[in-house]
């Protein structure tokens, strides 16, 4: 079994006992992706993400049974698809359709204001069930740098603003309080900085994979296999396991290359993909191997490891975590942030071609998109804009995509 197979069995496994521990009044937390995961996991309150269980719905084929009945139940056409696809799931209650039985009514809901429609999103999850709404403030840094990573792990202080981050702290201290009520149990500062620590190590040992497959002459391992591998740690960051895991992932992206193990043996082109996953069809990451010897070997999720979470706690985790999520969907995203990161991963993993989804109806991770696209080809790397959806397949003609992407293909196969 390959690893990115023992992630996904791990996380299924994980969800389907949680519901046993719902069961026996375990609480839980639904929360979103750009949140302090890190505050739950702590305190030993299981966490689902919004993000993830909308990938998950999407990847089962379910969203458009939801979306077809998402405006017949009143809500706008425009909401952002990524992040409303578990709160219809919801209330259709269709749970014996859904994945594993879908989701118990949550404890306690965390969500980031990082775009107008989340605060309402989670307000709306709130009020079908009953659990406890924490929603945090993202006020934006009025000097962004756009080489933010230079500073991002050390001198977060003077990248983000001390005003910025007394506010995130702020916000972050009665979602605290409201964690010890859940647990009965005391937060503990020494013991949280021990923590803080071992994910900063697993986020180094990230960076060392992103490393090893950026340099290697022929891509040992796509971004298929490299997303379960790297995401579902990401969603229990700091654990025994998520860190054993993340050691195995580099001991098997070592493995491939010491024996020569490739995704593509006549790989020409190197491609990165931008934006989240098309997580209901993920097969079409390999359909340009065989007809152009083109692998997708880049996406956000690995090397944003190292940039988007290691941050020296400077004796104060606290501060560090709130430095590591006043901005993460900034960065992602938004310019200037995105654009020179994007520039500056497309020279260190040798991009050729660069596939950037441009979802319709998700304003915030298509607001950047123009910049980005412009930044990429002032570097010389070629662009092709996809319009779709991250997880809703309806207006999707993978045919049509194909085509649009083989033309682009041919050309750099042409130089």
């Amino acid at each position: 079994m390959t690893g990115a197979q023992k992630a996904t069995a791990y996380q299924r496994d994980w969800l389907k006992g949680l519901r046993g521990q719902i069961t026996e009044g375990k609480p839980y937390a639904f929360v979103n992706a750009d949140t302090p995961h890190e505050l739950f996991h702590f305190m030993d309150v299981p966490m689902v993400t919004n993000q993830w269980w909308s990938a998950v719905i999407s990847a089962k084929q379910l969203a458009p049974h939801y979306f077809d009945q998402m405006e017949d139940m009143g809500f706008h056409p425009h909401l952002p698809r990524y992040s409303s696809l578990p709160l219809i799931a919801q209330l259709v209650g269709d749970f014996d359709a859904q994945p594993w039985g879908g989701l118990p009514a949550p404890s306690i809901l965390c969500a980031r204001s990082s775009s107008d429609e989340h605060p309402r999103i989670f307000q709306r999850w709130a009020e079908l069930s009953g659990a406890e709404l924490h929603l945090l403030s993202a006020p934006a840094t009025p000097d962004p740098a756009p080489d933010w990573w230079v500073q991002a792990r050390n001198d977060w202080e003077g990248l983000y603003g001390s005003a910025r981050l007394d506010l995130m702290v702020a916000e972050m201290t009665p979602l605290i309080a409201s964690l010890e009520r859940l647990t009965g149990r005391d937060f503990d500062p020494d013991g949280f900085a021990a923590y803080m620590a071992r994910i900063d190590e697993q986020e180094r040992l990230l960076d060392d994979v992103a490393d090893l497959i950026a340099s290697s002459d022929k891509c040992p391992m796509g971004i298929v296999e490299q997303m379960p591998n790297v995401m579902i740690p990401q969603w229990h960051r700091g654990s025994d396991w998520a860190l054993d895991h993340v050691r195995a992932f580099k001991a098997e992206v070592e493995d491939r290359i010491e024996a020569g193990n490739v995704v593509c043996a006549s790989e020409r082109i190197r491609m990165m993909w931008i934006g989240a996953g098309l997580w209901f069809d993920t097969s079409f990451y390999r359909a340009f191997e065989e007809s152009h010897g083109a692998v997708f070997a880049w996406s956000m999720y690995l090397p944003f490891a190292a940039d988007g979470y290691i941050r020296a706690d400077h004796g104060d985790p606290l501060r560090a975590l709130a430095a590591r999520v006043s901005a993460m969907n900034e960065q992602l995203h938004q310019p200037p942030w995105v654009n020179e990161w994007l520039v500056k991963e497309a020279r260190r993993w040798r991009i050729d071609v660069a596939v950037m989804l441009v979802p319709e109806h998700d304003r915030f991770s298509g607001y950047g998109s123009y910049f980005a696209r412009e930044a990429l080809k002032a570097a010389g790397v070629r662009v092709v804009e996809i319009q779709s959806d991250m997880v809703d397949p309806r207006d999707w003609d993978r045919t049509t995509v194909e085509a649009q992407v083989r033309a682009v293909l041919d050309e750099v196969g042409a130089d």
